[in-house]
């Protein structure tokens, strides 16, 4: 599969020029079939065959090695979740907070990775500090320095406004060096770029598969460091978090999947597992280098506008206009999907490997 054959396979594509892939991408024809083949399988034949549970954790545990093969990690480090945010909130929830506690963020987080410390600092009295930064760009020295006594540094890898990759294996580095754990929150990264979370050294990474990897909307994981794993106390407890459900003395699993609860939807995972195949078909790094094709052109295209790195460090590629609101507006009416930002108050497109020249291209001459 190359990059035509994976534009071939988006229905999206067909009916409009979507440059949005970093709020939710347009899922393939092979993730969505995928995903209800399995309901009815499930809701079908499952009941009077194998059995639903037997069939609804079979694909479970085959997602989980899936998502874990694709981060280099091993899967009892893998615990699937909803959504990005509900990672975070594990961590957030499970780690022994007291008063006084600190917790280092970056000033571009997502309300994802923002809004769970808030409330710690409302309900529990820790301290948030926030890592200034220039359009993205770290300095180490200031985060060593906010992270002296933290107990938790949280940054994502990839900013979702200017589309800045950070420096996420330093930042650990200087991170642990303080006695900090750290998450990071990698929703921008999965899918347009290699991650490693070995390389990275990250005690937790959350993410989800509807941006990038163009999976379906439900179907998140969470990457927990085995050597990090006892550091976080379960806030909530079902009978997918122990080993024996039976029995008043039960214990945890060994693995991340101690965080998941009881039954959900499953035909999400098995989306997210397809559409991480057909990402690995047409190859990482193919895909990144293609998005690295078309931002740059964008950028050359949009001058001084632009607001983010130069050259391009992603597919999120922002830029300044009078209006963002009715420039959205006024794309939407010639077909052009891109969205507005409120920090910067800036539009922002994203451009993914199936996307064309020709609809930059578009997108250039409707803006002016």
């Amino acid at each position: 599969m190359d990059a035509a054959d994976l534009r071939a396979s988006i229905p999206a594509t067909e009916r409009c020029t979507y440059l949005n892939t970093g709020a939710t991408g347009p899922s393939p024809r092979q993730v969505v079939d995928a995903t209800a083949d399995f309901e009815e399988r499930l809701q079908y034949e499952a009941p009077c065959g194998e059995g639903p549970y037997e069939v609804a954790l079979g694909a479970k545990e085959s997602a989980r090695e899936s998502v874990a093969d694709f981060l280099g990690a091993d899967p009892t480090e893998v615990a699937l979740t909803r959504n990005t945010v509900e990672g975070v909130n594990v961590v957030a929830n499970g780690l022994d907070w007291e008063s006084g506690d600190v917790v280092v963020r970056t000033d571009l987080e997502h309300p994802a990775g923002r809004l769970p410390w808030e409330r710690l600092a409302r309900e529990q009295g820790v301290e948030v500090r926030v890592l200034e930064t220039d359009r993205g760009g770290v300095d180490l020295d200031a985060l060593a320095t906010l992270a002296a006594d933290a107990k938790l540094v949280c940054c994502s890898s990839l900013c979702w406004n200017y589309g800045t990759r950070l420096p996420v294996a330093e930042m650990v580095e200087v991170a642990h060096d303080a006695g900090a754990r750290v998450l990071v929150d990698a929703v921008q990264s999965v899918g347009q770029a290699p991650v490693n979370v070995r390389e990275w050294g990250a005690d937790f990474v959350a993410a989800s598969g509807h941006k990038w990897l163009l999976g379906p909307w439900g179907a998140g994981f969470l990457y927990v460091d085995g050597d990090a794993l006892d550091a976080l106390s379960p806030d909530r407890i079902g009978y997918f978090s122990v080993d024996d459900p039976g029995v008043d003395d039960y214990e945890y699993d060994p693995g991340a999947k101690r965080f998941e609860l009881g039954t959900t939807a499953v035909g999400p995972y098995v989306g997210l597992e397809r559409a991480i195949d057909l990402v690995e078909a047409v190859g990482v790094e193919t895909v990144q280098s293609r998005i690295g094709d078309l931002a740059g052109r964008l950028v050359d295209g949009l001058g001084d506008r632009r607001l983010g790195p130069e050259p391009p460090e992603s597919g999120l590629v922002p830029f300044e206009t009078a209006d963002p609101e009715e420039t959205v507006a006024s794309l939407e009416a010639d077909g052009i999907h891109i969205r507005a930002i409120p920090e910067p108050t800036a539009c922002r497109a994203s451009v993914h490997a199936f996307n064309t020249e020709a609809e930059v291209d578009a997108l250039l001459a409707a803006l002016g």
